[in-house]
C-alpha cells in the first residue's frame, strides 16, 4: 500500500520549457533578451544590425567567449552584456539563482549616461518574463525569500498578479556602484515590474556595503521568482485567483 509523499508539491518543470525572445529597439537603445524560466539551452542571439564599436562598452560579437557575466553549465546558459558591468553582475545573479537561462545584449547610449540602457534592459527583460510565463495558470503565483551576503540581508516578496506595483527600499550609501548609478537599481526593478506584470516588494534589511546590499536584494528576488513561477502538481491549467483570472 502506498503512503502519501512527504516531498514538496512542486514538480520538476515538464516540457515544453517556458521561453521567450524579445527585441526592443528605440532611438536610444537596442536590447535583445532570450529567456528560459526553466533553464536549459538557448540559441545565440541574432545579429542586431548595430555597428559594433570596440570601446570596451559595446557587446562583443562572439557570444561563446567568456565574459564577466557569462556562465554555461549543464542546466543553465547565461550570457549578459549591457556595457554596465555592475548591472551585468546583478542580472547574472538574478538568472543564476532563479534557475533561468538568459542571454541579454544591449547597445545603449552610454555616452550620455546609464539611464536608458538600464531602463530599457529591465523593460525588455520584463516583457520576456511575462511572455515566457504565458497564461499564468498552474503556478504558485506567490513567492518570498530572504538572502544574505555577508553582513547584508534582503527580503523579496512577489505576486504574479498582473497588477504592476513596486516598492523598494535599498538604503544605498554611495551614489555609484561601478558605473551604475544607485538610483537605477530602484528604477530598473520598477521598470521590470511594470512589464513583467507583478507586484514586488524588495527590502534591504541591513548591510554596510552597497555592493552586498544590492547583490543580496537581487538574490532574494531570484529565489522568490523561482518559487512564484513553480508549477504546482494538481493545479495544471488552474488560475490561482478568487476572480478566476490574472
Amino acid at each position: 500500500m502506498s503512503t502519501p509523499s512527504s516531498t514538496s508539491s512542486f514538480s520538476p518543470s515538464p516540457s515544453p520549457r517556458r521561453t521567450a525572445y524579445i527585441s526592443r529597439n528605440t532611438s536610444e537603445t537596442k536590447v535583445q533578451v532570450s529567456l528560459s524560466l526553466d533553464g536549459g539551452p538557448l540559441d545565440l542571439l541574432p545579429a542586431d544590425g548595430s555597428n559594433f564599436i570596440n570601446d570596451g562598452l559595446r557587446p562583443p560579437q562572439n557570444q561563446t567567449a567568456k565574459t564577466h557575466a557569462s556562465q554555461i553549465t549543464f542546466s543553465q546558459q547565461i550570457w549578459i552584456w549591457s556595457g554596465i558591468g555592475f548591472l551585468d553582475h546583478m542580472l547574472h545573479a538574478l538568472a543564476k539563482h532563479a534557475g533561468w537561462s538568459l542571454r541579454i545584449r544591449c547597445n545603449g547610449d552610454l555616452e550620455i549616461d546609464d539611464h536608458h540602457t538600464t531602463e530599457d534592459t529591465f523593460l525588455a527583460l520584463g516583457t520576456a518574463f511575462t511572455t515566457a510565463l504565458g497564461p499564468r495558470s498552474g503556478i504558485a503565483r506567490f513567492g518570498h525569500a530572504y538572502a544574505p551576503l555577508d553582513e547584508a540581508l534582503s527580503r523579496a516578496v512577489i505576486d504574479i498578479s498582473s497588477r504592476p506595483f513596486f516598492v523598494g527600499n535599498f538604503g544605498f550609501k554611495s551614489p555609484m556602484m561601478g558605473t551604475l548609478n544607485t538610483q537605477m537599481v530602484h528604477h530598473g526593478l520598477g521598470s521590470w515590474t511594470q512589464n513583467a506584470g507583478v507586484t514586488l516588494h524588495v527590502d534591504v534589511i541591513k548591510g554596510d556595503n552597497d555592493h552586498h546590499r544590492a547583490e543580496s536584494a537581487f538574490k532574494a528576488l531570484a529565489v522568490a521568482c523561482k518559487m512564484a513561477c513553480g508549477r504546482v502538481v494538481g493545479k495544471e491549467g488552474e488560475i490561482v485567483s478568487t476572480k478566476g483570472v490574472l
